[in-house]
């Protein structure tokens, strides 16, 4: 194997895989990152696996003589990462399992490990593509991936749940103290219309699909199989394939009430910022912050009592339907789900101080973020 490449081009694209590798391998080849490079398509190929998510890549190089090896994640990205912003000559020994980096800065050599016993990437076969559009995606993410649970225990929740029917697709999350729901329109020529499936993706593959699909060009619909126990979702010379989550999804649907007794429409930003400020204080307790929708002077006060530290108390101008209505919420919910709304005003919809509250954006894409109150303690 000898070829040659900018400096940039590899470090980027073995930052990337890189994020697959285990840091605690069950066997010392999965600590490597696979490196192919072809004389006939003039492309390195890279791939990490941690046996559960897979991450693939190629580039285009210099390829004077085609071989594989795996090669040290952690060592080898440390280095390159490290090495001047030029050309770089990457050649392997003849005789060991070694690799020599060449630059004007100098020359290393690093060990690595034999191909052969690095682990194939999951294939599906005889399934039909899928392909679903970037922006769709893109907005699925951004709309759910925050509320799934980082509690390995309850695996199921640590994944978002995709549910498509024809060119209708619902992204859901949730870690059982909220739950996200973003229903798109996937309006792309190239989607399969006929589409209909349910399956929980790990939390983790979706976001290196995110990061990736930063880069990617959103007019490209983003082309993936799966089978019953496999997703794979192929982006051009970016591949990601992830086992999916196993057991029976909450029935998230049956949580968000039919009609409530209370609304109050506010401007978002102006919403973040008196809960980002208020947020300092109920650090100080818990993290609650008890709001207080008032009717009569059509306003939303937030408030914070921290015992023997102080208390905080801002006013807010809101539309307010209904009666009057103390009632508080954990400040860290309420602010990451704001964050996915991307509208200038939203709706906040209540019944009872202890029922789900729903909040949605006025005007832009589906998203329904409903949040459970904290009982407030006198």
């Amino acid at each position: 194997m000898k070829f040659s490449c900018p400096q940039t081009d590899f470090n980027t694209h073995f930052s990337l895989v890189s994020r697959a590798v285990p840091s605690r391998p069950s066997k010392p080849v999965l600590g490597n990152v696979l490196v192919t490079a072809s004389t006939d398509t003039q492309l390195v190929t890279l791939v990490g696996f941690d046996e559960t998510l897979g991450i693939q890549t190629s580039f285009a190089a210099q390829v004077n003589e085609s071989g594989s090896l795996t090669l040290p994640a952690k060592l080898l990205g440390d280095i390159v990462s490290r090495l001047p912003n030029e050309d770089i000559d990457i050649s392997e020994d003849e005789d060991d399992p070694v690799v020599i980096l060449a630059c004007s800065a100098g020359r290393y050599q690093v060990r690595g490990l034999s191909a052969e016993d690095y682990p194939s990437l999951p294939e599906i076969e005889s399934q039909e593509t899928v392909k679903i559009s970037a922006d769709a995606l893109i907005d699925g993410h951004r709309g759910a991936l925050f509320a799934t649970s980082s509690d390995e225990t309850k695996q199921v929740l640590t994944g978002v749940h995709l549910t498509a029917s024809n060119q209708s697709l619902e992204f859901a999350a949730t870690d059982g103290h909220r739950l996200a729901v973003v229903q798109t329109i996937d309006e792309d020529d190239a989607a399969t219309t006929d589409l209909n499936m349910k399956v929980t993706i790990p939390g983790k593959a979706l976001r290196e699909l995110e990061r990736i699909l930063q880069a990617y060009p959103s007019s490209e619909p983003v082309a993936f199989k799966l089978d019953e126990t496999q997703v794979v979702f192929d982006l051009g010379q970016q591949r990601i394939t992830t086992r999916l989550l196993e057991g029976q999804y909450p029935n998230y649907r049956q949580l968000i009430p039919n009609k409530f007794e209370r609304q109050l429409t506010l401007d978002r930003k102006q919403f973040t910022s008196s809960l980002e400020r208020i947020a300092v204080m109920a650090d100080q307790r818990n993290n609650i912050v008890k709001l207080s929708i008032d009717s009569e002077s059509q306003s939303l006060a937030l408030s914070v009592e921290a015992q023997e530290v102080g208390s905080g108390l801002e006013n807010l101008p809101a539309q307010v339907t209904g009666d009057s209505l103390d009632i508080a919420f954990n400040v860290r919910y309420l602010l990451e789900g704001l964050k996915a709304l991307p509208t200038s005003e939203i709706q906040i919809q209540c019944n009872t101080a202890t029922s789900p509250s729903v909040l949605t954006p006025l005007g832009g894409p589906k998203i329904t973020y409903l949040v459970m109150p904290v009982q407030i303690r006198s």
